[in-house]
């Protein structure tokens, strides 16, 4: 039993072995599924409140 040396694995390997039809349904739903994550992380921060963003106060009309 000979076993043989397998080339260092490369990114180019990986993106051919990541596009090829079976695998690119899952790397596509993947990142998507990422892509909903993080916004919708995003959007449940709250805002840092600073003294400049205040509301102005209110004051009465003159008559």
């Amino acid at each position: 039993m000979n076993e043989e040396p397998r080339p260092p694995r490369t990114f180019q390997g990986l993106l051919r072995w990541a596009t090829t039809p079976p695998q690119a349904w899952g790397v596509y739903l993947l990142a998507v599924l990422l892509v909903w994550l993080v916004s919708f992380y995003a959007g449940s921060l709250k805002p840092k409140k600073t003294p400049e963003a205040s509301p102005p106060t209110v004051t009465a009309p003159k008559s």
